[in-house]
């Protein structure tokens, strides 16, 4: 499949059928926990902390909560809140959702196996790969730093500063190499390899050197590489289709209305070529538990080189100043103690996360339907969920 095709495509804790295009009807706030299905949790191997974490959705926060827990320390399936605000039916626990960022974790793992066989160089420069959209200005950032967050690209300009005004826009389709054009016009915010900022521009230039290095569309090296071997069946990317196909709950955002009002839309229905590489995908938290439990086995990145995603440079973070949080495609906290290593993903109405303890011996998956998924903090039933998987900060 060619790019043309498909496109016609926060740290942890603190710290396929297309159908016409069509404009999100606004719903009213959600009810209380007292709507049906609003508290309803099934759940296997129960834990009470967990449990708590999802109880009593839909609320201010989130309207479903789709939990997974693994490894050696035991399983745990939860799920609570609601499939939509107007039927009030229970969450479907195998829905669909958007992941958003954790889309990183797998351009990275491609781009790791990549460079396992000798055909990609993380110390080679991106510009040598791609010598006709990366300007001279850009000629030292490599692909380890884009892929780390240390290239120093700033972010490429999109239409719109409100939500509001984002949501107008929802359909319009962006193309990877306009996105970084856009990044490259402007001065570097430091010096390659100085400093760290989160920013989704690097994998989007690491997604255009993919399909470079193998002649491919990105999109089907993964498929290839991860999703095929690894049965997840349940996983896609949508390209042009703004909508989830296949079951899904509803993912809904604070905004003002048409009236005037502040209240929640439905925005289920939102284009992610935005995305593409660093943040478009659609999975399921059974497909990205199976995806996690083989990338910390060592069984998708092989190898030494899986070690690059366990690795933090040594630098600061560009804006806070701490020591770098981000990896190769992961992120590192220390909750409950212990090193907790994953990635989580905002699109909105939907927030996601992949997380594991190095060892493997507790992951963790989890979907929210939050009404502010790209706000500046983290979602409260998320950040619960965080806590009652692996203790405190």
């Amino acid at each position: 499949m060619s790019r043309t095709a498909s496109l016609s495509a926060a740290a942890l804790l603190v710290g396929l059928v297309a159908g016409p295009s069509v404009h999100p009807a606004a719903a009213s706030a959600p009810p209380g926990p007292t709507a049906p299905a609003a508290a309803q949790i099934s759940a296997r191997h129960q834990d009470s902390g967990l449990a708590a974490a999802i109880a009593g959705l839909p609320d201010a926060d989130a309207t479903a909560a789709l939990v997974r827990v693994g490894g050696r320390e035991g399983v745990w399936r939860g799920s609570s809140g609601v499939h939509d605000l107007r039927s009030h039916r229970p969450a479907d626990p195998d829905a669909r959702f958007r992941a958003g960022s954790v889309t990183k974790v797998f351009t990275a793992a491609v781009a790791l196996q990549l460079a396992a066989e000798g055909e990609l160089d993380l110390d080679r420069s991106a510009r040598s790969y791609l010598p006709d959209l990366i300007p001279a200005s850009y000629g030292d950032v490599t692909v380890r730093q884009l892929l780390n967050h240390t290239h120093g690209i700033p972010a490429p300009d999109f239409p719109g500063t409100t939500v509001e005004e984002w949501y107008a826009n929802r359909f319009q389709v962006h193309v990877p190499e306009d996105m970084v054009r856009s990044a490259t016009s402007k001065k570097p915010e430091f010096g390659p390899g100085k400093r760290q900022h989160y920013l989704n521009i690097g994998y989007t230039i690491a997604g255009l050197i993919i399909e470079r290095v193998t002649r491919d569309s990105y999109e089907d090296q993964v498929a290839r590489r991860v999703l095929g071997p690894l049965g997840l069946c349940d996983t896609y990317f949508p390209g042009t289709n703004p909508r989830i196909t296949g079951p899904h709950n509803h993912g809904y955002q604070r905004m003002r209305l048409d009236d005037g009002t502040t209240g929640l839309r439905d925005v289920t229905v939102w284009g992610t070529t935005d995305g593409w590489a660093t943040g478009d995908i659609v999975s399921t938290t059974a497909d990205l538990e199976r995806f996690t439990q083989a990338l910390f086995a060592g069984r998708v990145v092989r190898g030494p080189l899986l070690e690059e995603m366990f690795t933090l440079p040594e630098v600061t973070d560009f804006k806070s100043g701490e020591p770098a949080a981000y990896s190769v495609g992961l992120s590192m906290k220390v909750l409950g103690g212990r090193e907790v290593w994953g990635k989580t993903g905002g699109r909105w109405g939907y927030n996601a996360a992949i997380a594991s303890t190095r060892n493997g011996s507790r992951t963790l998956v989890y979907s929210v339907n939050s009404t502010d998924a790209k706000g500046q903090d983290m979602n409260k039933v998320a950040e619960n969920i965080m806590v009652a998987a692996y203790g405190m900060p």
